[in-house]
């Protein structure tokens, strides 16, 4: 059986490589995942479909250049990791810089539930665009 530290491994080479379709094979199709702020991606998605399309929408909105790498190592509390992270953006008239922490569940070799953490709700909220501006 894979570890939970080998899963999310995985999931942030992809997700720092830009292999979304490697990203999506690691979350378990009732996937749920908790996205914070007070912002048109904001709350909770449930389902591998659900989390993908918030993922397309990020980068639609973010014009292609949202990235997000681990800016240290990955820590590991049984089924449980903690990633310290780093993300950017730009698109039209706005750019986004930030930090936090990424906490991913992880359960039959598949990432179960996600904990997002921002250090600057705000920047993100601004960045996103509010709430119900779906694009």
């Amino acid at each position: 059986m894979t570890t939970p530290l080998a899963v999310i491994t995985t999931y942030f080479e992809a997700l720092e490589s830009g292999d979304f379709a490697t990203v999506a094979a690691q979350f378990a199709d009732d996937v749920v995942w908790h996205q914070p702020g007070d912002n048109q991606f904001s709350g909770v998605h449930r389902g591998s479909e659900a989390v993908g399309a918030m993922i397309g929408g990020m980068m639609s909105v973010s014009e292609g250049t949202f990235s997000l790498r681990r800016n240290a190592p990955l820590m590991v509390n049984g089924d449980v990791v903690a990633a310290s992270v780093q993300w950017s953006g730009k698109r039209s008239g706005a750019e986004m810089d930030g930090v936090g922490v990424d906490v991913m569940r992880v359960d039959g070799g598949k990432v179960a539930e996600v904990w997002l953490f921002t250090a600057d709700p705000a920047e993100e909220d601004a960045f996103w665009g509010p709430s119900g501006s779906k694009s």
